[in-house]
């Protein structure tokens, strides 16, 4: 890649720090962090008290983006819990058969739609693949996480423990382009109530009833997604598709919602770098192998 391009990356890096928005190097024409994976860390510099992930290296200093982005054409993913950031992120259909399945942004402003408010100027970045991330500024002393699917299908967010690639950065899929040169809107609050809701339904997992998970189910979810999280390089598809295809039979049996599991697989999998339609193809196939090998429930 050329000089120039470095120069290009350079100043959208500088650009987004300049919002307050901490940065850090993703691969070269890549979606993926760039620096060693925590199994081969070395334990040296900067790691010497232990491996520093993404989030931890994420800054908004000048010199430490410039000495970066100089020595080589990084992409630039900002994270979004650390810039006080909710992104949304409304993705297309992944085939080509999948034609008349409705969007991200379809199902985004049907969302607005039914409850009766209008989609508020924000900024908006076109992404690599023809979607879009919208940009909202998350309520003051909040700490929301990411999400798969909970405000609908192809409808994602990403807050603590998630990143947006930023506007200048490239893949061999396309460019990240500014479509609406705005300020982050702040986060509207009925929208805030609807993400905040389904986590608070999430939390009673951990207190199963006969309407819910059992204990068993709520122990086997925390286990497997910290698994996935925890993957190493190399590792993480199949670690994903082994969790699922665990998983899978506690839907078949009624013991947890389908969407909750579908979430929580994919927040993981976001967390240890898989790119997200890998995670969702990934997840959707173990879940449906389980589910239908396991209809009946096993005595114990």
């Amino acid at each position: 890649m050329t000089h120039d391009a470095r120069s290009v990356l350079l100043r959208a890096a500088l650009a987004a720090a300049a919002r307050g928005w901490p940065v850090f190097p993703l691969r070269p024409g890549d979606k993926r962090p760039a620096g060693h994976p925590e199994h081969r860390c070395p334990r040296t510099g900067r790691c010497s008290g232990g491996h520093v992930k993404w989030e931890q290296r994420a800054t908004t200093d000048p010199a430490l983006i410039r000495a970066a982005w100089t020595a080589r054409p990084y992409n630039i993913g900002i994270a979004t819990g650390p810039a006080g950031l909710l992104v949304v992120d409304l993705d297309r259909p992944k085939n080509k058969d999948e034609k008349d399945t409705p969007g991200g942004v379809t199902t985004f402003e049907a969302l607005y739609e039914r409850a009766g408010q209008a989609v508020p100027a924000t900024r908006r970045i076109r992404t690599a693949s023809g979607g879009f991330h919208l940009y909202f500024t998350a309520p003051a002393g909040a700490r929301m996480t990411n999400s798969a699917s909970r405000l609908g299908p192809l409808v994602d967010t990403r807050a603590w423990g998630g990143y947006v690639v930023a506007p200048g950065s490239t893949t061999p899929a396309g460019a990240y382009a500014v479509v609406d040169d705005l300020p982050a809107a702040p986060l509207p609050e009925w929208l805030y109530a609807c993400l905040t809701a389904r986590q608070v339904s999430r939390g009673l997992i951990s207190m199963p009833s006969a309407h819910r998970a059992s204990r068993y189910a709520s122990a086997a979810l925390e286990a497997e997604t910290a698994a996935v999280r925890d993957a190493h390089e190399g590792q993480r598809d199949t670690t994903l598709l082994r969790a699922a295809r665990a998983l899978g039979r506690f839907i078949a049996w009624g013991d947890l919602p389908r969407a909750v599991v579908e979430e929580a697989l994919q927040a993981a999998g976001a967390t240890c770098g898989l790119p997200e339609r890998q995670c969702r193809s990934t997840v959707r196939s173990g879940l449906d192998w389980s589910i239908a090998r396991n209809s009946t429930r096993l005595a114990a």
